[in-house]
Order: structure tokens, then C-alpha cells, then sequence
């Protein structure tokens, strides 16, 4: 597969922005970290993501043009599995409210785990 400029803006680059203080000019700001130096401001938000995916687009055109390198964002893989250490109180407290639930222990931490993150659960 060729990676030309297509490929690159089709990848989900993440992009932190925030908004600036009356003291740095107002309006916002927002860079693709994966990218060094790829960033941009607006105004608004909408002016702000305008200017940085074209930044983003300049960035990628000069890399392929000189052959630099692209770094690409990679997927995180999750095994879904997490070795946590506790205070015995903590452990013997979860494993009672647990037993009163009637579920496992394993369960009960992933349910409250997933209510505390807001994500839907299913007890």
C-alpha cells in the first residue's frame, strides 16, 4: 500500500487543545502531540480544528516531500487484566460487600469500577 497524503490524513491522530487565558491572547489552542511542532490556535473551536488539520496537513506534506519519516498512532492493546495491591481492610471490606451482592469479588470491583468511570454496567 502506498502512504501518500491520503493515508496520513485518514490516520486518528489524537489532538489536545485547550483553551488560552485572556493573558496569552484568549481563543484556543491545540497540537498532535505524535506529531512535534504540528499545532495551531483559533479563535474559536471550530476555527482552531480548521488551522490545526491544516497544519496537520502541511506537517505531512513537507515530511513526504523531504522523506522524513511519519510516525503513525498505534492502537493500545488491552489484555484486560490488572494486578492491583490493596490494604488487607480494603480487600476483606470489598470481598463482604461482594458476598452480600452475592457476585464474586472480581465482579463487584469491575461493577463499581465501571460506575465510578461512568460507563454502563450491567450488574
Amino acid at each position: 500500500m502506498k502512504k501518500d497524503i491520503d493515508y496520513y490524513l485518514d490516520l486518528n491522530y489524537d489532538m489536545k487543545i485547550r483553551r488560552l487565558s485572556e493573558e496569552e491572547g484568549g481563543g484556543w489552542v491545540g497540537e498532535i502531540p505524535l506529531l512535534p511542532g504540528c499545532m495551531s490556535d483559533g479563535e474559536t473551536v471550530e476555527e482552531l480544528l480548521t488551522n490545526v488539520n491544516d497544519a496537520k496537513k502541511c506537517w505531512l506534506e513537507t515530511c513526504l516531500k523531504t522523506g522524513r519519516s511519519i510516525p503513525e498512532p498505534q492502537e493500545e492493546a488491552y489484555s484486560g487484566q490488572l494486578r492491583v495491591r490493596l490494604p488487607k481492610s480494603l480487600h476483606k471490606a470489598l470481598t463482604e460487600k461482594a458476598r452480600e451482592e452475592n457476585t464474586s469479588l472480581n465482579q463487584y470491583i469491575v461493577y463499581q469500577l465501571a460506575r465510578s468511570t461512568g460507563q454502563q454496567v450491567n450488574k
